[in-house]
């Protein structure tokens, strides 16, 4: 008999550590567990292990590979390997000398540190590529953050990459991650890709867009990558950092943490694509938008991780609301977008006023998601920061203004906004369409980086720049 993650309206998913205790409904098991079971929940105690499973999990009909299961102990160091095993990619082809094209995958699990300072298992993917690294220094590598997945274990970038479309009854999942990652293969650079925290490892819910748990699952990865069987790089190799949406806010939460977070991580440049720097104003762009259901992702996220908000969610959010944020926490992104498409946060709460408004109004809540702000620490080595002019899911004015929060602050800053028409509002084109313009020249300016060359900081234009 299988542990099914199938959502269950009567409650809401709870946190991690209440998560432990029952093993039979993947949201009971990691999201808001605090929300209709206060007294089960201790803030700070979000890494409590998994109990053993001897049961697949199952998430919308989906089975994740026990490979995803942590085990009760894990290692003491950042970055340290649990557990490696071979990646069948499921877009390869026959290269020469037998070896595939685009590389070699392996699937990973190691240890990082979540936004409460305690120990979590981490899983990803590390690609040794098939192309030769011809230019300086031994061959770099490039730490991926995703853009949304989703927050159901099958949405697992590492399981995006096995498989590329995951179409059943219940859950819609497209690696549309993959022509990035092979571009960036074909420049000679290794890849290593993060799944997050709680995307793929089925002890928790994923934290969505939480920025000390994005930065560090990233930074970890990077050094996961270096003790790979049979990988290349080695702690000498150039390391870049390359996100767009969620991922470009984990690559620019990443820059600004290396320091001191992983001075061991030579970074050599960060792209970060349509960074969802400010949340206030990123919960306002998604409210009501075609991806309507990332909001809840976030909020069962931060109500998993932070007291205050738990607080705030618990007292406020409707059944109606419970029953939705149970539904969204094992989607993917097709799912939420069929699922809760142009919804409003408003017939999620008890007073019919929107999550963004109420969290707004009280202070602490407040506090608690202005500690995720992008922007109050300067980014180590040169950023390249993009945002399309029109973005109203991701808005353009909050991205803008983290490039110039780091260029007060002495950064070494390529900022460059997407002229693109208007393709329709809150429908994600404004949002989707500058990914893919604007990627051939993330992936040369990285390259430049990786390959030692200087960037110049066009941080004197910002005044005239849009």
């Amino acid at each position: 008999m299988s542990r099914t993650r199938t959502p269950s309206p009567s409650t809401l998913p709870r946190p991690a550590n209440a998560a432990a205790a029952d093993r039979t409904n993947k949201p009971g098991l990691r999201l808001l567990a605090g929300i209709v079971a206060v007294g089960t929940v201790c803030a700070g105690l979000s890494a409590v292990p998994a109990a053993a499973a001897t049961e697949p999990v199952v998430s919308r009909g989906v089975t994740i590979p026990a490979f995803y299961t942590p085990p009760t102990q894990l290692p003491s160091s950042n970055g340290a390997l649990i557990r490696t095993e071979p990646l069948p990619l499921g877009l390869s082809i026959p290269g020469l000398a037998g070896r595939p094209m685009p590389g070699t995958a392996t699937r990973l699990m190691y240890k990082s540190t979540d936004s409460a300072g305690a120990p979590v298992a981490v899983t990803g993917a590390y690609i040794e590529p098939s192309a030769a690294w011809k230019g300086p220094g031994p061959r770099p590598l490039v730490a991926v953050a995703s853009g949304t997945m989703g927050q159901g274990d099958q949405c697992a970038p590492s399981f995006a990459l096995q498989n590329p479309l995951t179409l059943t009854g219940d859950t819609v999942s497209v690696g549309y991650e993959a022509l990035a990652i092979y571009r960036l293969l074909a420049t000679g650079a290794a890849v290593v890709v993060t799944d997050y925290v709680g995307l793929g490892a089925t002890d928790r819910l994923h934290t969505y867009v939480n920025r000390l748990d994005q930065a560090h699952a990233l930074l970890d990865a990077a050094r996961a990558a270096r003790a790979v069987p049979g990988a290349s790089v080695t702690e000498a190799s150039r390391t870049g950092l390359y996100g767009y949406s969620q991922g470009g806010g984990a690559s620019a939460a990443a820059a600004e943490l290396q320091p001191s977070y992983a001075p061991d991580v030579p970074l050599a440049g960060t792209y970060a694509g349509a960074p969802p720097a400010d949340l206030t104003s990123v919960m306002k762009g998604i409210d009501g938008s075609a991806l309507a259901g990332a909001l809840a992702w976030s909020i069962s996220g931060f109500a998993q991780a932070d007291p205050d908000l738990r607080a705030v969610v618990e007292a406020n959010i409707s059944a109606t609301g419970k029953a939705a944020l149970q539904d969204a926490s094992t989607m993917c992104v097709g799912d939420a977008l069929f699922g809760y498409g142009f919804t409003k946060s408003s017939k999620w709460t008890t007073s019919g006023k929107s999550i963004g408004d109420i969290i707004a109004a009280n202070p602490r809540a407040k506090a608690a998601l202005d500690k995720q702000r992008i922007g109050t620490l300067k980014p180590a080595g040169p950023v390249r920061l993009a945002t399309g002019i029109h973005d109203d899911i991701v808005p353009h004015s909050q991205a803008r203004k983290l490039a110039v929060d780091w260029c007060n602050k002495g950064a070494n800053v390529t900022y460059d906004a997407i002229k693109l028409p208007n393709l329709g509002d809150k429908i994600l084109t404004n949002h989707l369409v500058p990914l893919i313009t604007d990627q051939g020249d993330a992936i040369s300016w990285l390259a430049d980086r990786l390959a030692g060359k200087a960037a110049t900081s066009n941080c004197w234009s910002m005044p005239i720049q849009l």
